[in-house]
């Protein structure tokens, strides 16, 4: 997969983009990352990406002409098609189901904006708005770094483990079960015996009946659409009584 970020300010990706998973990703091949400066294609002796709006009001909007001129140069970089996301608050909200649809992309090309936004034009470049969450940021970067992250992981070969991804939060529309490594007691609070009984499929029922009752307790609303047998439906809607006993539901 080959990602392709496109910002005014490129020099603030290295850092997560050469650590950790994401680094260990771009080093065997497996996601190739280009940072593009957008002030590349912006014109004039202070390459100014940014102008006031019409029809007046507060902040700087960025200016079309630097985004087309970006999009084109590097779309062309590359014969595989791509999705251009633009990272932006008014986008659709980043869940597991969108990560699961744009990594499974050939490319992407992501575009950051700034200041109040982009000029409205610049929409027209674009495949799919994203927004990591319903509050505001100074610019699209780090969101940007989280659409990265959230995609890179899921390419084939950057987990040890190729089940890893299938059992997190989200995975299964429900957030995941307790998680516990040694020592096997600490300061009074004890591993749960099933953990250590060497029975994988009681240690499976178990895992599974915990992330329910988490997701009951922190996340009800993904009830709705997670995949449960019948069973595990009659277990959710008695851990719901449990959780609100006069029947209100968020």
């Amino acid at each position: 997969m080959r990602i392709d970020i496109i910002s005014i300010f490129p020099e603030i990706f290295e850092p997560t983009l050469g650590s950790s998973m994401l680094g260990i990703a771009r080093d065997n091949g497996a996601v190739t990352f280009a940072v593009h400066d957008l002030r590349d294609w912006a014109e004039g002796k202070h390459r100014t990406t940014d102008d006031y709006p019409f029809g007046g009001g507060h902040g700087m909007v960025m200016k079309p002409e630097p985004f087309f001129a970006a999009v084109e140069a590097v779309t062309a970089l590359d014969e595989a098609p791509a999705t251009i996301v633009l990272m932006c608050p008014q986008g659709r909200r980043l869940d597991q189901r969108l990560v699961e649809d744009l990594a499974g992309t050939e490319r992407l090309i992501i575009l950051c904006g700034r200041y109040e936004g982009v000029d409205e034009r610049v929409r027209s470049l674009v495949d799919i708005e994203v927004s990591v969450g319903d509050y505001v940021l100074t610019g699209g970067e780090l969101p940007a770094m989280i659409l990265v992250d959230a995609v890179t992981r899921l390419q084939p070969g950057v987990l040890a483990s190729e089940t890893a991804t299938q059992e997190e939060s989200f995975s299964w529309g429900l957030l995941e079960y307790p998680q516990y490594t040694r020592p096997s007691s600490f300061k009074g609070m004890d591993v749960p015996g099933v953990l250590l009984s060497g029975d994988h499929a009681r240690v499976d029922r178990w895992r599974r009946a915990e992330a329910i009752r988490r997701t009951v307790e922190r996340r009800p609303d993904l009830l709705e659409s997670a995949q449960l047998s019948d069973e595990e439906r009659l277990l959710a809607e008695n851990l719901l009584g449990e959780h609100d006993p006069e029947g209100e539901r968020p």
